[in-house]
C-alpha cells in the first residue's frame, strides 16, 4: 500500500513539473521533484548512479531523544516567524520550478540568473535538479517521517500542498538537497562568490523549517546527500561540459554593465544580512 501511495505521489508531482519546467505558468512545482530510484525527469545521472542515501543517512531522531527535542525547538522558533519577511521568502523558496529556483540565487550571484541572460546556467541547474531531488527518495520511503505541521497542527506556508505533503516523507528534505546543491554548483561556476552562494543554498533549505514542513534534522541531512550528489555529478562528462559552458556564459555576463538583481535589499533584510 505504501509503495502504491508513493508511486501516485511521484507521478502527480512529476506531471506538475512537466508543465512548469520553463518557469512559466502560475502553478508551483509540488514539494519534491523525485521520489524513486530511477530518473523520470531530465537529469545527468539517473537513479542507478545516485549516491546511496540509505548508506549516507542514519535514521531520523528517535522519539524522546535530545535530537528530537532539538527538532521541536527549531520548529517552535519557526512558528514565531509566521507573517514576517523571512516567512515570505520561505514561501517564495518553496516554488521549485527550475527557472524560479535558479533565479533565487541572482542576488548572491551578483547577476540576473534567468533564461534571457544565462540560459546555459539555467539548463545546468535544471538538469541537476533531477538528480538532487531524486537523491533523497529512498531515505524518504524508508522512514516516512511525519512533517512538523502534522505533529503541531499549525499552518504551513503552502496549504495547497497539504495532501501531497502528507504522503511524502519528511526526512530528509528534498528542497534542502536542491537548494544546497544549487549553492555548491554555483560556487563552482563563480568560486569568488562561493560563500554567498552556499549560504543562500543553506537558507533555501532552512526555508522549509520556516514553512513548518520540515524538521531541522531533515534539512541538515538534505545537505549531506546534496554534497555527495554534487561530488558524483562532477565525475559525469555531460555535467562537466555544461558546467564549462555555464562558466563561460557567466564570465561574459559579469563583464557587461552590471544589471541589478531584483529585490536584493528585501532578500538581505529577510535573511538578516
Amino acid at each position: 500500500m505504501r509503495k502504491a501511495i508513493f508511486l501516485f505521489t511521484s507521478m502527480a508531482m512529476l506531471q506538475a513539473c512537466a508543465t512548469t519546467t520553463a518557469g512559466t505558468g502560475s502553478a508551483q512545482t509540488p514539494p519534491s521533484v523525485m521520489q524513486g530510484t530511477k530518473a523520470r525527469t531530465a537529469s545527468y545521472l539517473g537513479g542507478g548512479a545516485l549516491p546511496d542515501g540509505l548508506m549516507l543517512s542514519p535514521p531520523p531522531p528517535a522519539a524522546g531523544s535530545a535530537a528530537e527535542a532539538r527538532d521541536k525547538e527549531g520548529a517552535a522558533a519557526a512558528l514565531a516567524m509566521r507573517g514576517s519577511a523571512r516567512w515570505d521568502l520561505a514561501k517564495a523558496d518553496a516554488d521549485l520550478r527550475p527557472a524560479h529556483a535558479a533565479a533565487a540565487f541572482s542576488c548572491s550571484a551578483g547577476i540576473l540568473i534567468d533564461q534571457a541572460h544565462t540560459p546555459a546556467l539555467v539548463r545546468l541547474l535544471s538538469r541537476a535538479m533531477g538528480d538532487l531531488g531524486g537523491s533523497t527518495g529512498e531515505v524518504k520511503k524508508r522512514y516516512m517521517r511525519q512533517r512538523p505541521f502534522m505533529v503541531n497542527g499549525q499552518p504551513m506556508c503552502t496549504p495547497d500542498w497539504d495532501k501531497v505533503l502528507r504522503r511524502d516523507g519528511s526526512y530528509p528534505s528534498g528542497h534542502s538537497a536542491i537548494g544546497y546543491g544549487f549553492g555548491l554548483i554555483l560556487a563552482e561556476v563563480m568560486p569568488e562568490r562561493a560563500a554567498k552562494l552556499v549560504a543562500r543554498g543553506r537558507a533555501m533549505g532552512d526555508s522549509r523549517r520556516i514553512c513548518n514542513v520540515h524538521w531541522l534534522s531533515d534539512i541538515e541531512e538534505g545537505r549531506v546527500i546534496a554534497s555527495a550528489t554534487v561530488m558524483r555529478l562532477n565525475a559525469d562528462p555531460a555535467f562537466a561540459a555544461d558546467l564549462a559552458a555555464a562558466r563561460k556564459e557567466v564570465a561574459a555576463q559579469q563583464s557587461k554593465s552590471a544589471e541589478a538583481a531584483p529585490d536584493c535589499a528585501q532578500e538581505a533584510a529577510a535573511l538578516g544580512q
